[in-house]
C-alpha cells in the first residue's frame, strides 16, 4: 500500500472526491482549521496548509 499523498493548500477548507474521476470517492469539503492540516476520510489524502495561507486567513477553497 502507498503511503497517502500529502498536498499543500493556501486555502482553510479544501474539497476532496480522491482524484480518479470515476475511481474516486465522493466529494467531501474539509476544513483545516485550527490546525492547519486535515486527512480525507476516504483516501487518506493529507492536506496541510501553508504558511501563505495561514496569514491570509486561508480563503473558502470552493
Amino acid at each position: 500500500m502507498q503511503p497517502a499523498e500529502t498536498i499543500y493548500i493556501d486555502e482553510d477548507t479544501v474539497g476532496c472526491d480522491g482524484g480518479g474521476g470515476a475511481l474516486g470517492h465522493p466529494r467531501v469539503y474539509l476544513t483545516l482549521a485550527p490546525l492547519g492540516h486535515v486527512d480525507c476520510p476516504y483516501c487518506g489524502r493529507h492536506y496541510v496548509q501553508t504558511e501563505a495561507g495561514k496569514a491570509a486567513g486561508g480563503g473558502h477553497g470552493h
